[in-house]
């Protein structure tokens, strides 16, 4: 794609990285078979291949429009096209540019910006984040429908203890995150748990904080970035102290500290830093499986049917780490029938903070997910992500439950 970058980006590294993805497109238009919102909408303007000429344009000095943002908003950043593309265009990192630009020339309507500013200021905040929901728990019966469908069911805090600390040799740091204590504690306390009867300890960094992905896909990039300075800061002295990794069991927490080193490339204090953090973080997932042997002798100890699940694979897992089938093998494993899924690359709707901001999209493509998932007639649905977790959960009627609290409850 012939480009002719505007002076305000043509020399910085942003600008440079944007020419070298818009120059690798060879507009073959395979994406768009992928792309969610261009299957329900059929504009070229919401698939990726649209979206990078709106972005080529802004790039290259046109005036930035509402339509344009319209249709940037749209993007679910799920990177199924970066799977599909033939010619390895990384999208994801030329969208991360171009709505930053826009966002920067044209500043967003009064109610739009304080929407924004609320989900930033409060999202990451566990501080804030958790007596809310208990709030909202407590009045449950008397949130609208749309509201109290988001929030766990009153009573579903429990979470059985955590193992004995350091009684194992083996340490690795886990990241706590900002929704998830307060949405599905048990999750982080079930992979403890597991990864005890597998020789490894976990623990938690309080000083750490939100990876960042909240504000960095709304569009607060430097405020992100300061998340991820935090982050490392909290994380340095036991990665100087020798542990072995950083596990991340939301995928999508897992795609932003897998990124940090990108994303602090030009900070000259934390770029070093920044990589290792990224070489350190993994997906329970692979954890497990570097441990394979070991999993599968322990399943095997207590295999017995156990009925029929749908796996809900994250687009953060299956194109952001790009893990597939690993989880699936474990389950398999386990005694579960895993059922087909229809689709099973496509995006549930729940990207985040896009369930909250593109509500009627969402709704959609949970519904069409949802379907994909229950025509099988399984007894439960099974993902890797909290977000995934809680938007399939609040339009379904089966239960929706992270791989990993499987896994413990089996072993138990």
């Amino acid at each position: 794609m012939d480009t002719r970058l505007a002076d305000f980006i043509r020399d910085t590294r942003a600008g440079k990285e944007a020419e070298e993805i818009l120059r690798s497109c060879v507009h073959c238009g395979f994406c768009t078979a992928t792309c969610p919102t261009y299957q329900l909408l059929g504009d070229e303007l919401d698939g990726p291949r649209g979206r990078i000429y709106l972005i080529k344009q802004v790039l290259e000095g046109k005036p930035v429009s509402e339509k344009t943002r319209l249709h940037l908003d749209r993007c679910l950043s799920c990177r199924s096209c970066e799977t599909t593309c033939p010619s390895g265009v990384k999208y994801s990192r030329l969208l991360d540019i171009g709505r930053q630009v826009v966002e920067e020339k044209l500043p967003r309507r009064a109610g739009a910006a304080l929407t924004r500013t609320l989900l930033r200021q409060v999202l990451p905040r566990p501080a804030i984040f958790r007596p809310l929901v208990k709030l909202g728990q407590a009045l449950h019966p008397l949130l609208p429908t749309a509201l109290a469908d988001r929030l766990p069911p009153p009573g579903s805090f429990t979470a059985r203890p955590w193992p004995v600390q350091a009684r194992q040799l083996r340490r690795m740091l886990l990241l706590a995150g900002c929704v998830q204590p307060a949405l599905a504690p048990n999750i982080n306390a079930a992979t403890a748990r597991v990864f005890d009867k597998l020789g490894i300890s976990l623990f938690e960094e309080a000083k750490a904080g939100c990876c960042g992905a909240v504000r960095f896909h709304l569009n607060d990039q430097a405020a992100a970035r300061d998340d991820m300075r935090r982050n490392i800061d909290a994380w340095w002295p036991h990665v100087e102290a020798g542990i072995e990794a950083i596990v991340v069991t939301a995928s999508g927490c897992g795609v932003q500290v897998r990124d940090y080193g990108y994303a602090l490339i030009d900070d000259a204090v934390y770029a070093k830093k920044a990589s290792k953090i990224s070489e350190l973080c993994r997906d329970p997932a692979e954890i497990i499986a570097a441990e394979r042997v070991k999993m599968l002798d322990f399943l095997a100890a207590v295999r017995v049917e156990r009925g029929k699940l749908a796996f809900h694979s994250p687009c953060t897992l299956q194109h952001g780490l790009k893990i597939r089938g690993i989880i699936e093998e474990f389950l398999d494993s386990a005694g579960y029938q895993l059922s087909p899924v229809a689709e099973a690359h496509l995006c549930c709707g729940s990207a985040g903070t896009y369930a909250i901001l593109q509500p009627e999209l969402s709704g959609r493509l949970r519904e069409n997910k949802l379907a994909a998932l229950s025509a099988a007639a399984p007894r439960m649905i099974v993902t890797a992500n909290i977000g995934c977790l809680m938007h399939l959960q609040a339009g379904s009627v089966l239960p929706v439950r992270h791989w990993i609290e499987l896994m413990d409850e089996i072993l138990a």
